[in-house]
């Protein structure tokens, strides 16, 4: 199910250009247009979900997949050995500013707790 008004449903569809680092048929990964890191990527499940709020069991499969794709793509940037960070937003007071389900990849320097 995807959302035709939906920015990343556009972007996963192709009707918005990207810089795509994966693309498989359950998760797309792109680098980010603003990033904050070295690296900074997003990942995203093709299905349109809106946040991580909304996820239930059935959502499994997916998600397991978002998360090896997030070590994969760590891996190749060469961030395990230090660290990195990935962040999903949920809700306007949690930061999310794209209402479809995305976990930021972050990495290629230090990281600071709390973050904002």
């Amino acid at each position: 199910m995807t959302d035709p008004t939906c920015l990343f449903c556009r972007l996963i569809a192709g009707d918005i250009p990207a810089d795509k680092v994966h693309d498989d048929d359950l998760v797309v990964a792109i680098n980010d247009v603003n990033p904050v890191a070295p690296v900074h990527q997003l990942l995203m499940p093709r299905q349109h979900i809106r946040s991580a709020a909304a996820l239930t069991d059935d959502d499994a499969t997916w998600l397991g997949r978002l998360f090896a794709v997030a070590a994969e793509l760590a891996q190749k940037a060469g961030l395990p050995e230090r660290g990195y960070r990935l962040v999903t937003n949920v809700g306007s007071d949690g930061g999310q500013s794209v209402p479809h389900l995305h976990v930021h990849l972050l990495g290629g320097r230090a990281f600071s707790w709390p973050p904002g």
